[in-house]
């Protein structure tokens, strides 16, 4: 049996999913215990880490290079797939951690993958066993680097997301809505992928506490999440802004207890509303949110931002255009 896993094909892809099955739990857990969940959104871990993966579990069930090009990009499709099981029923990752890692995983796998097929060694078949013992070094490189990335500083960028929508509606109507929107109803609002695919919670309700500059505004959420956004900027009739306060750490795990709001690398920091009058009886709402984001992944997951904080933001203003308009009729 012990030569099967040596001398087949077969038998040598199985033991290199293992190992690297194995590797990558190993991993995981000392990332975040030397890291923290800082370490989960690292170029190693994200990029370097798949790619190695890939190539080692290729290259040993293929240390001939017999193997078409296809094999090269099945391999890291089925591995990515693996990995995504692998945190969501094993390591417990939710959602969004899951959506915004598994393309960057693919591409990063399929990347090593295909370096190894231009560029990898072929090796005579009476050495194959060999091979596998040796490709097992690839390993050791994701680790290697960890330090090195580790003393190189994050950027600290910051970003806006905003959506606008009219509404054929009084200023003074949406003026009240933009203050307070009681008791949402599921039923409201509009489909995205945000809160209907990925599962992030939809609000409950958003109340005001006050008037004017210093005014609280509490904020409710599926799943227990709640939080505040205090008053900082007050037009009536037209605008309102506000910092956002997450006083309490309760529901924010919902789906990753990574992507907290206020956390080291990613924090909401305000927002507001914008109202325009377009025409009589036609009102523009635009509702924005910034963020800072300190990791050396930034700019990919502005995008990640822009969808995610986007679609919240559409379902919000649909709800306000909905009841704004059904008042005015």
């Amino acid at each position: 049996m012990d030569d099967w896993f040596l001398t087949s094909p077969a038998g040598r892809i199985a033991l290199a999913l293992l190992a690297a099955a194995g590797y990558a739990l190993a991993s995981y857990f000392l990332t975040l215990h030397v890291l923290g969940g800082l370490g989960l959104v690292s170029v190693v871990f994200a990029i370097v880490q798949p790619a190695v993966i890939s190539a080692f579990v290729a290259f040993v069930g293929d240390p001939m290079g017999k193997r078409p090009k296809s094999y090269y990009i099945l391999s890291p499709t089925l591995l990515a797939l693996g990995m995504i099981v692998i945190a969501a029923l094993v390591l417990r990752e939710g959602a969004v951690c899951i959506v915004m890692l598994a393309p960057i995983w693919l591409v990063s796998g399929i990347g090593g993958t295909l370096l190894l097929y231009r560029f990898g060694p072929r090796v005579p078949d009476p050495q194959a066993s060999a091979a596998t013992f040796r490709a097992s070094a690839l390993l050791a490189v994701p680790l290697v680097m960890v330090p090195l990335e580790q003393a190189i500083p994050n950027p600290v960028d910051s970003y806006e997301v905003s959506r606008s929508v009219e509404i054929a509606a009084d200023r003074q109507s949406v003026w009240a809505l933009m203050q307070s929107v009681p008791a949402l109803e599921s039923q409201e609002g509009r489909w995205n992928v945000t809160q209907d695919l990925v599962g992030v919670p939809r609000p409950v309700a958003a109340t005001l506490s006050g008037r004017g500059v210093g005014a609280v505004r509490h904020a409710e959420w599926g799943r227990s999440i709640a939080f505040e956004e205090h008053v900082t900027h007050w037009q009536p009739g037209r605008a309102i802004g506000w910092d956002f306060v997450f006083p309490a750490s309760d529901g924010w795990d919902f789906t990753d207890p990574h992507l907290r709001p206020d956390s080291d690398y990613m924090t909401i920091d305000s927002g507001g509303y914008t109202l325009d009058q377009i025409a009589p009886g036609r009102v523009r709402l635009t509702l924005h949110t910034r963020y800072t984001a300190r990791t050396k992944l930034n700019a990919y997951g502005t995008l990640w931002g822009e969808l995610f904080l986007g679609d919240i933001q559409s379902n919000i203003l649909a709800v306000i255009r909905e009841r704004a308009e059904a008042g005015a009729r």
